[in-house]
């Protein structure tokens, strides 16, 4: 644990580990955490912030392990309610979400990671980006280069060659 963090969990999160149903592991690495993440129930995301991106969600739903998420920052953008995890509005909600995650579909939920969130999915919306900029290019009397001097145009051939 970093030092950052240290007086946080030394505060809040500490006093909370004596309680009976609560074992705490620590911090896992890279190599624990396909098992770890595979193995459970669901993966708990009470965030109550905007929240940019939850990379814990997409790290779970590779795992094929649903999360249980409230309502808040990037939830909803990443996680299709009723497949790859529940989204709750309240604490209750969660509570009884636990009971309904255990009959979702494994499978289905790492099948939208499949669709969504691989590196191959990603260089794939790259591509269709380079295409459709290099699709759209402005014909050279418009462009920037026509602006540059003959001198300028003749350096940056010599440079490219």
């Amino acid at each position: 644990m970093d030092a950052a963090d240290r007086s946080y969990f030394e505060k809040t999160i500490k006093p909370l580990l004596s309680q009976t149903n609560v074992e705490f592991l620590g911090e896992i690495g890279d190599s624990q955490k396909a098992d770890f993440l595979g193995n459970a129930v669901a993966c708990l995301a009470p965030i109550d912030w905007p929240e940019p991106f939850g990379l814990n969600m997409i790290e779970a739903m590779a795992c094929g392990t649903p999360t249980i998420a409230f309502r808040e920052g990037s939830v909803p953008e990443i996680i299709d309610d009723g497949v790859s995890g529940l989204i709750v509005d309240s604490l209750e909600e969660a509570v009884e979400a636990v009971d309904r995650v255990r009959f979702m579909s494994r499978a289905a939920c790492r099948d939208v990671f499949e669709e969504r969130f691989t590196s191959r999915r990603m260089a794939k919306d790259y591509v269709k980006l380079y295409e459709k900029v290099a699709d759209k290019t402005l014909p050279f009397e418009e462009s920037l280069m026509a602006e540059l001097s003959e001198t300028d145009n003749e350096q940056m051939a010599e440079d490219a060659a």
